[in-house]
């Protein structure tokens, strides 16, 4: 079977910066929706469209296909009394962005802690870096007419519905619940 919109597809994969230096192993394999459904990124999705089981590559994606180019504005400084303890670097928290538009919670990842004040990145970790994934697709099989109308992957390496995060506090501040 080929990869075409609605498809499930399975690959095996190597994540390494645009110096070979491995990310992420991919110790489990990277399982989709293939067809427009932002299950992985667009550009994977462009190279691996039409492929079969048995296909490799190898491709490099830039920031602006990934995650982004590195944006200082995203790093706030929060007292640390306002977070949970214990509290430690790599954490992640969700919290609002501080600007006045009406825009969704994100993501920020303790990256430094000094006595009183926490430092908080709302970049994704890899902002601002060119990936290089190693690619090799091991299975291809039609999607359930479930997961179309849900979007995602159901079951083994996919989406388990009834595991819903609890939604974050509004405002510019973080929200006080880890991510994980």
């Amino acid at each position: 079977m080929k990869i075409a919109k609605n498809t499930v597809v399975t690959v095996n994969y190597k994540l390494s910066d645009a110096q070979d230096n491995l990310i992420e192993d991919g110790s489990q394999p990277m399982v989709y929706l293939h067809g427009g459904y932002e299950n992985t990124l667009p550009k994977i999705e462009e190279e691996l469209d039409g492929k079969e089981v048995g296909y490799s590559s190898i491709i490099q994606v830039e920031p602006d296909d990934a995650f982004g180019e590195y944006d200082s504005a995203l790093v706030k400084v929060e007292p640390r009394s306002r977070l949970p303890e214990p509290l430690e670097v790599g954490m992640q928290f969700e919290g609002m962005p501080d600007s006045e538009d009406d825009e969704e919670a994100m993501i920020f990842t303790v990256t430094d802690i000094a006595d009183d004040k926490v430092v908080l990145d709302g970049n994704h970790p890899l902002a601002g870096i060119a990936l290089r994934f190693s690619l090799n697709v091991v299975d291809v099989r039609a999607a359930t007419d479930e997961e179309m109308a849900h979007g995602h992957v159901h079951g083994a390496h996919g989406h388990h519905h009834g595991d819903e995060d609890d939604e974050g506090e509004a405002g510019d501040h973080v929200a006080i619940h880890p991510i994980h």
